[in-house]
This record gives structure tokens, sequence and C-alpha cells, in this order.
């Protein structure tokens, strides 16, 4: 129990200062963004190699654009088989499975592993992976009361951009070493994804607000209570869902995922995990043929979009948080906010392909950056689902909206193919030639996904709606489970 009334209750500094339920609820939170980070670093490291990778392996553009999408071949089955196993299976142990996986996956390339080892090793890579952000967030949220979840959801989130960001200069300088390689950036992974196994193994607990506690928290007093203090909007048209959220009953699950708000979500996270898909395959191989940086560099300025997709999450999460407390619907808390930063995104990738140089750069971290918001998606959808759905819910929109992922790296890849691009020699840098042609190709990608983004962008300002998709649901369709 929090002992100093002016300390709130479920917030990092009451973490840190009393009550071992919510210190060790901000340890998992940590733990979780470490996993995060991880699973990121999976998907970027494909892109760091891709040079180095294409030319010893003796790939053509589109056929390391067809690896890069084969990341994603079982992604969506493993996510909505697994969202539906965390229904039934502490999520702690479906986590320790994954991080396990990630970690034995990576080495066969390390030994020495060629083109058809590197398509099945990131086949069922991605299959390992699908499942990642609904369980973290499923998690997470099993730690935290509904008002709260908003922000160690999108901690959890930032680890997903925060994995390039941090891996990618270390990964460019092992790959960048003679003594080491391209290969050793795999094996690298690999270590580190068996130190966090461990760790997770040691600390790794299911919360008091999960559907498997043996004795489910109540949230409704902390809730009336923290209302009351807070100050409340003058009129309020609408209730949050917010408020209901953990008192929701369970309903078809058919049902959920033929809803507009569903639908919705589903189309603005393909757009999302396109450019998340973009970033992890062909992002290094732009750099480096619009501004000719050294790999050291492209390492580095690779970082940007994701450090600037770090920075929206927690500006968002902190918002919708912000908001929420102040008796905010979850729609204009987080599923507004979502579709207007998608929005966003898309005018920048419209605008892209008619700039060149540092302004391309620039404009393609905003634009990608801002596209790194997705897991805000499955975190409004899972308001308006009882606790025990939450994960199918959330795995289920994560595996439809990664094909986007499937399509990105391909699409890219095929485009330039199109335009005329080939891959130099082993150690031999293409031609000013070969650079255009291989920006007119990415180019033809930006302008279809930035268009497609705004359209999503606003579906989603209108459409991605939790407290009213909830309400009608519990209204026709709840039962007793």
């Amino acid at each position: 129990m929090n002992s100093d009334p002016t300390i709130k209750e479920h917030t990092l500094r009451a973490a840190l200062t009393h009550g071992k339920m919510n210190r060790r609820a901000w340890i998992v939170t940590g733990m979780l963004v470490v996993f995060q980070i991880i699973n990121f670093a999976d998907k970027a490291v494909l892109g760091l190699v891709a040079d180095s990778a294409i030319k010893d392996l003796g790939l053509t553009a589109g056929q390391f654009g067809f690896i890069g999408s084969a990341f994603f071949f079982l992604f969506a089955i493993a996510a909505v088989a697994v969202g539906f196993l965390a229904g039934k299976v502490p999520t702690r142990w479906i986590l320790l499975t994954m991080g396990v996986s990630w970690a034995v996956l990576q080495f066969p390339m390390l030994f020495g592993g060629g083109a058809a080892v590197l398509l099945v090793t990131r086949i069922l890579l991605g299959a390992a992976e699908g499942p990642a952000t609904p369980i973290s967030l499923q998690h997470v949220h099993g730690w935290f009361p509904a008002k709260e979840r908003g922000f160690p959801s999108s901690i959890i989130a930032m680890g997903s951009t925060l994995g390039p960001i941090i891996a990618a200069p270390i990964l460019a300088s092992i790959i960048a070493n003679p003594a080491l390689g391209w290969r050793w950036a795999f094996g690298f992974l690999g270590i580190i994804g068996l130190i966090w196994s461990a760790g997770w193994f040691l600390v790794g607990r299911d919360g008091p607000y999960s559907h498997t506690a043996k004795k489910p928290v109540a949230d409704a007093p902390s809730t009336a209570a923290r209302m009351a203090e807070s100050p409340q909007p003058a009129q309020k048209p609408e209730k949050s869902i917010a408020d209901q959220s953990d008192l929701l009953k369970l309903v078809p699950i058919r049902r959920v995922l033929g809803s507009r708000m569903f639908i919705a979500a589903v189309l603005a996270g393909a757009g999302c995990f396109w450019a998340q898909g973009f970033l992890t395959t062909w992002s290094p191989k732009y750099l480096g043929a619009v501004v000719a940086l050294s790999p050291e560099m492209i390492g580095l300025v690779s970082t940007f979009p994701w450090i600037v997709g770090a920075l929206a999450l927690l500006v968002l999460g902190f918002t919708s948080r912000f908001l929420m407390r102040r008796g905010v619907t979850v729609r204009w808390a987080l599923g507004a906010l979502f579709g207007a930063t998608l929005l966003l995104s898309g005018i920048c990738f419209t605008i892209l392909p008619h700039l060149q140089g540092y302004p391309a750069v620039l404009t393609l971290t905003i634009g990608a950056g801002l596209a790194m918001i997705y897991p805000l998606a499955p975190t409004a959808a899972a308001f308006c689902v009882a606790s025990k759905q939450r994960a199918a819910v959330m795995a289920t929109l994560t595996g439809l909206a990664s094909i986007g992922g499937v399509i990105a790296p391909a699409m890219v890849g095929l485009l330039m193919d199109k335009a005329g691009y080939v891959p130099g020699a082993k150690g031999v840098p293409d031609t000013a030639e070969m650079a255009g042609l291989l920006g007119q190709g990415m180019n033809s990608a930006f302008g279809m996904i930035g268009i497609y983004l705004v359209v999503v962008g606003i579906i989603c300002v209108l459409l991605l709606n939790p407290d009213t998709t909830a309400k009608r649901l519990q209204a026709r369709f709840a039962f007793n489970g």
C-alpha cells in the first residue's frame, strides 16, 4: 500500500518509492523493452548486411527482397495461433520460448549458411517473432490498471524503435571489422538473445491484472478515486471505455474482427509494417546510393528514423495517459492521435520522390519514423474486449497487418529491377547510373505508400473507436465465459 497520498499509484515514482507489486511491474516492463529491442534488432540486421550478403551470396535485388519478405511468411499465422494460445497459457512461458528460439535461429548464418539457409532461418525467425508485440502488450497489461496501460505500452513499443538505434552502430562496426564480418552480426544477436532468456527465466512473472491471476485485482475503486481528483471536462458527451475495460464480458471474436474499428486498425497497421519492412531491408542500401555514406555512417544514419519513432511513441504514450486520466475517451486519446500521426507520415512519403540528397534522407527519416507507432493500434483495440481475449485480438490484428511487411521488401526490390538496377560485383560500388536507377525504383514505392498512409490515417481518425465498438459488442453479443 502506498503510504504517501501525494504519490500516484501505478506510476514509476511509486514503483521506486513504495509498493513491491509495482516495483516488479516496472522491472517486467524493463525486461520487455529489452525483449523488443532484440526483436527489432533481429529484423534490422538483414538490411545492415544487405550489401555484403547480396554480393557474397550472389543475389539479385529481387532475390534479396524476397528473402526480406520471407520473414513475414509465417509471421501472421504464428501471431494469431499464439495469440489464442495466450488465453490459456501464462504469457511468461510464451515469452521465454520466443526468446530462446530467436537466439538459436541466428547461429546457422554465423556458421557459414548460404542463401537457402538465410531464407529458411528468416522464415522461421519471422514465425518466432510474429507474436512478440501482442504477447508483450498482453503481459504488461496484466501489471497495470486500465487507465495506466497506455504509457507502459508505449514504453515497450519504444523498444521496437530502440532496437535499431542501439544495435545498428554495433552491428555496423562488426560488419565492417575484417576480423569478424557480416556473419558475426547474426552471431552477436544470438548470444544477446540467450542472455535475455536467462534473465527472463529468473524475473518474468504474470501480473495481478492478468486473466491467469488467481485473485484478479479490482480496479474500480482506484479508478474512481483518480477521476475524482482529476479535473473533468465541463461537457463529456461520451464515457470512456477505459472506466469499464476490466469488467467487460466475453464476446464472439468474429464480431470483433468484423468491426469497422478492427478493419481500420488492420489497414493502418499494414502501412506501418510496410515502413518497417523497408527500413529493415532496404534503408541502408538507399542511404548508400542517395548520399554515398560509408558503412559506419550508414549504420549511424539508419538509426535516425527509429529515434524519431521512439520520440513519437513517448510523446503519444504520455499524451494518451494524460488525456485518459482526465476522462477523454480512448477514441480521441489513442485512436485519433494514431491516425493523425500516420497522416503526417503519409505526407512525408508523398513528397519524398521529389527530393534528392540530404533533404530526401531527412524526409524519409521523419516519414518512416512517424510510421513506427503501430503498437498503439493493438493497444487501442485491446480496450474493446475482456482480458482473456486481448491477446487473441491483438495477435490477429498484428498478423493481418504484417502483410505490409511481406509486401514492402519484395515490392521495392521488384521496382528496382523494373527500373533497370543491377547490383555490382562483390567489392565494387554501384556506378552513378545504377545509383540513379535504384533511387528511381524506390521513389516509385515511396509515392504509393505515401498516398496509402494519408488515406488510412484519415480512416483511423474517423473509425478507430474502441469506446463505441466495446459498448455495441457488450450490448448485443456479451456472454459469461
